[in-house]
């Protein structure tokens, strides 16, 4: 799809949740390729090792982590250009009505909760300059377009209410300049996949960075995959 890009994103600035690995370490990888100055979320700074990017704690259940981490950036670099929220959990197979109360929470707090809030206390950096991007990683199983059963309750939710929360901020801030919008990065190989994943990292992370490039006049509140959006 033919849109508006930036060929640089030098003196920008990103935040990417759960950055230690897998599709997060690409997404900031391919940032930091385009000139972007990244921060990469983890529970344990300790976990990033490139000296390419900044190491910010944050796990997104913590509120008093999310608000330090948006506090640090501001202080660090007064603006943030683009919030990618990646961090995610996976649940077990089971129906509802056999996974537990934990298990549920867990998930919501961590794909859902934790990224509303996340994207709350970044709004006044990404409203600062027109074309702020926040980047929420969905994934097809979330679509209610389509019947979804096969277990994985919590998750399947999780990312309906990301493509929830997109559509709501591209409504209420996009005569502000926001841009938002959803990715499915597809079934790729990382510690949430079974083994069978056809899908690199890489691959991946091929959309979410291409979302991270749009300019102010770019496309909002859809729903992706492969660069072509997606029904929802």
């Amino acid at each position: 799809m033919d849109v508006p890009l930036y060929d640089t994103l030098e003196g920008q600035v990103a935040l990417v949740t759960g950055a230690t690995r897998g599709i997060g370490k690409r997404i900031a990888d391919g940032l930091v390729d385009h000139g972007a100055t990244v921060y990469a979320g983890a529970r344990d700074t300790g976990d990033i090792t490139a000296t390419d990017r900044r190491a910010i704690e944050l796990d997104v259940t913590v509120a008093d982590q999310r608000q330090a981490a948006i506090e640090h950036i501001e202080s660090e670099t007064g603006r943030l250009d683009v919030l990618v929220n990646n961090a995610g959990v996976m649940d077990s197979r089971e129906s509802l009505d056999e996974m537990s109360t934990e298990g549920v929470d867990r998930t919501l707090d961590t794909n859902l909760r934790g990224p509303i809030h996340l994207t709350k206390q970044a709004l006044s950096l990404l409203l600062d300059q027109p074309g702020g991007r926040v980047i929420n990683m969905s994934s097809g199983l979330g679509a209610i377009t389509q019947p979804q059963s096969g277990g994985m309750p919590a998750y399947r939710i999780s990312k309906t209410g990301l493509n929830g929360l997109t559509c709501y901020l591209d409504g209420e801030y996009s005569n502000d300049g926001l841009l938002a919008n959803s990715v499915c990065p597809g079934y790729v190989q990382t510690d949430m996949a079974d083994g069978n994943a056809p899908r690199t990292p890489e691959k991946g992370a091929e959309t979410p960075i291409w979302l991270a490039r749009f300019r102010p006049e770019a496309p909002s509140g859809q729903f992706w995959r492969d660069k072509s959006p997606k029904d929802w």
